[in-house]
């Protein structure tokens, strides 16, 4: 899907730009705990309010994060004179309003409000899993989730999951569904995009030596010689292994 270069600005804000200590997978020994992770373009964090209980203006455009898959929509308060950065919803449009911790009831894409403000069946993003924190969920690409009940104090959500879960009715989350919900589909064009991203090649057990993995070594090109296992000689491709797994509960309060 085209996006609409006319509302897409740059350069970014400034003052909502900082640094971020980017992970490449060590541990504070220095040891790789996540593999294929390392080097990638330099990145400034943006700060975005996903509290969403002050921000209110006019939306100048829309930005790209290098941090995260969605886009960022940039708002203007003529009040404070002052720019913020939100998570930017589909089809908002430059010049558009935006309020938060709204009491309108209706369903006005891009404003925040509590649950028990928010029509029962409407979409819902950037929701907080207690009263007065950041939005923590249904924050990716496309997501949203859907109020199905209401009581005096909780709310029943459904999850892009599909899983129910209980909410304060308190609890702050925005109308609509989050943008760029086709960057599932994006193709990388050659290897070198994905150390732009900071992945790292991923190197297959047969075609390492014996000491670095149980597969390796043999000569010429060898299947393995045993079952597939992991670098420790766990078996995988088949039966889980763990045992203390516990599955979670459908209806689910928080």
């Amino acid at each position: 899907m085209k996006q609409n270069k006319q509302i897409f600005i740059t350069p970014p804000l400034k003052s909502q730009r900082r640094a971020w200590n980017h992970a490449t997978g060590r541990n504070n020994k220095g040891h790789i705990t996540a593999w294929h992770r390392g080097g990638g373009h330099s990145r400034l964090y943006r700060n975005i309010d996903f509290k969403r209980k002050s921000t209110q203006g006019i939306v100048v455009g829309l930005e790209y994060d290098p941090n995260r898959s969605a886009f960022l929509a940039r708002v203007f308060n003529p009040d404070t004179k002052k720019h913020n950065y939100i998570l930017a919803p589909t089809k908002i449009l430059k010049g558009d309003v935006i309020r938060s911790n709204s009491t309108r009831s209706g369903l006005q894409n891009g404003h925040s409000k509590t649950l028990q403000k928010i029509l029962t069946g409407s979409l819902i993003y950037n929701l907080s899993l207690t009263p007065g924190k950041n939005g923590k969920i249904l924050r990716a690409p496309g997501a949203f989730g859907r109020i199905f009940k209401r009581t005096k104090t909780l709310a029943k959500i459904r999850l892009k999951s599909g899983q129910y879960r209980w909410f304060d009715i308190k609890t702050i989350a925005t109308n609509g569904i989050v943008s760029n919900a086709d960057s599932r589909f994006t193709k990388l064009q050659k290897a070198g995009q994905s150390r732009w991203l900071g992945r790292r090649p991923t190197v297959r057990g047969v075609a390492m030596n014996p000491i670095d993995h149980p597969h390796g070594g043999g000569e010429g090109k060898t299947s393995g010689g045993r079952s597939s296992v992991t670098p420790w000689g766990k078996p995988t491709k088949g039966p889980s292994t763990r045992t203390n797994r516990i599955q979670p509960k459908p209806n689910v309060k928080i």
